[in-house]
């Protein structure tokens, strides 16, 4: 199945492990590596395409997997002409594809290279994300740059075993950082310049109430002395 331009519908699969390395596949009696790929059956959604021939490459279920993102659009890459059967030349440019990019949950020992009676791959191993292109055939290096480079914004830096609220809670206090620390200090001079400021308002009201009484007794001193005079 071509499309107009002559250019067959495909999926590409790159599939990571927990410490997000690369599934990377010895093709069968050759020097060459690669990823996971394969057509689109008439009928068949990108997805159910992916699923379908990861099954028959690497052995694994949906069950084994969990999908990361796909690209947005088609890559595609162009076959040169000796690698193009006599009968299809002219007619057959090359490769359209959709990639996807899946996040293995199951165990190595699930990958079966001889699910399918015409195998792709007679070995495989883990790689570093950033494969050498060097060892990917030819016209199809430039394809592996755009996916991984589109792909890898799926891609998370894997998680350290994290502790628990508790403890996260203990080290908290016995350790805080210089920002609390900074802010316990403000919070006592704060205090300290109020309790003084209180202490000041209290001194000064006394002070005040003791003048207002002395005012008093003096005002009320003369004015009985002046009554004596008068009498």
């Amino acid at each position: 199945m071509l499309d107009r331009e002559g250019f067959r519908p495909n999926v590409g699969i790159i599939m990571l492990n927990a410490n997000n390395e690369v599934w990377w596949g010895k093709r069968v009696r050759e020097h060459s590596w690669q990823f996971p790929q394969g057509g689109i059956k008439y009928g068949e959604s990108p997805e159910q395409a992916m699923f379908r021939e990861l099954e028959e490459e690497t052995g694994l279920l949906p069950e084994h997997v969990k999908i990361l993102g796909r690209t947005r659009d088609w890559l595609r890459y162009e076959v040169p002409d000796h690698f193009i059967k006599r009968e299809i030349r002219g007619h057959y440019r090359g490769q359209k594809q959709i990639w996807f990019l899946l996040r293995m949950v199951g165990r190595d020992c699930d990958v079966n290279l001889r699910a399918s009676t015409h195998p792709e791959f007679d070995a495989w191993r883990w790689h570093d994300y950033w494969v050498p292109l060097d060892t990917v055939i030819e016209f199809k290096r430039g394809v592996y740059q755009m996916a991984l480079q589109e792909l890898s914004r799926f891609i998370h830096r894997p998680e350290g075993p994290r502790k628990p609220f508790h403890q996260k809670r203990r080290a908290h206090d016995a350790k805080p950082d210089s920002g609390q620390t900074v802010n316990k200090a403000e919070t006592d001079l704060v205090v300290t310049l109020n309790t003084k400021l209180e202490n000041t308002v209290t001194v000064t009201a006394t002070v005040e109430v003791s003048v207002s009484v002395e005012t008093e007794n003096a005002a009320l001193n003369t004015s009985t002395e002046v009554q004596k005079k008068e009498s």
